[in-house]
């Protein structure tokens, strides 16, 4: 793999409004250990030996998928706690065809040369940025892809029971109790974000799910982009 030195801190925004919100989610996994759960995302199909970036691993809910392809791998996290989840998953899975490399890395700081990754996987990641920072991560999602390559994103959208839950920080992002930053997108907001990028498709996936026998909206934002 070829990862270029990135120690240098992101520009822009409050340091230290930053550093709050990135150990927030450190907090939450070292606390509650494997917070995202439930069946993972369907993935594309993409040959064998694709070079495929997972932004926001977490506790490796993607991974676990990911790892039955036979794809090169490499899976990030800002959060020590989440990649040690996501390096257990992995050796679980001792019959998995692919081939992984966790890191704790930063998305608005990528490790790694420019055009090196035949697809990324940006599930439920981006959502959690400030708007400043869901910029940088889009740029630099668009400096280590390569031409013709497909980026994959899913977020919360502004439907969600969740959105105008917390205190807003920042339109539509909201925090909640622990500290984690969430922004609820419209299809033309995440079109916007990518739009370096050409679309290939977008749509908003609708859902009701029933608590305590209240029916509830769940919201999600489903794009894929290509890098021209």
């Amino acid at each position: 793999m070829s990862i270029v030195p990135s120690n240098l801190p992101p520009e822009g925004g409050d340091e230290g409004e930053r550093k709050e919100d990135l150990l927030a989610w450190n907090r939450e996994y070292r606390g509650k250990g494997r917070i995202w759960r439930g069946a993972p995302p369907k993935l594309p199909h993409l040959p064998a030996g694709s070079r495929v970036l997972e932004l926001g691993c977490g506790n490796g809910k993607t991974l676990a998928a990911m790892l039955r392809r036979p794809w090169w791998i490499a899976a990030l996290d800002i959060s020590p706690s989440a990649t040690r989840l996501g390096r257990e998953i992995a050796v679980s899975l001792t019959d998995a065809p692919s081939k992984v490399d966790l890191m704790v890395a930063d998305a608005v700081l990528l490790p790694f040369q420019d055009a090196f990754f035949d697809a990324i996987f940006a599930f439920h990641v981006i959502g959690h940025l400030r708007e400043i920072d869901r910029l940088r991560a889009a740029k630099e999602a668009a400096r280590v892809l390569k031409a013709g390559a497909s980026l994959f994103f899913q977020e919360f959208g502004v439907e969600d029971m969740r959105a105008g839950k917390g205190e807003e920080v920042e339109p539509e992002t909201f925090r909640r109790g622990g500290g984690v930053l969430t922004h609820y997108f419209t299809e033309g907001e995440v079109l916007e974000l990518f739009r370096i990028f050409r679309p290939v498709s977008i749509r908003t996936d609708l859902r009701l799910t029933r608590i305590r026998g209240e029916d509830y909206v769940r919201s999600r934002v489903v794009a894929e982009f290509i890098k021209v």
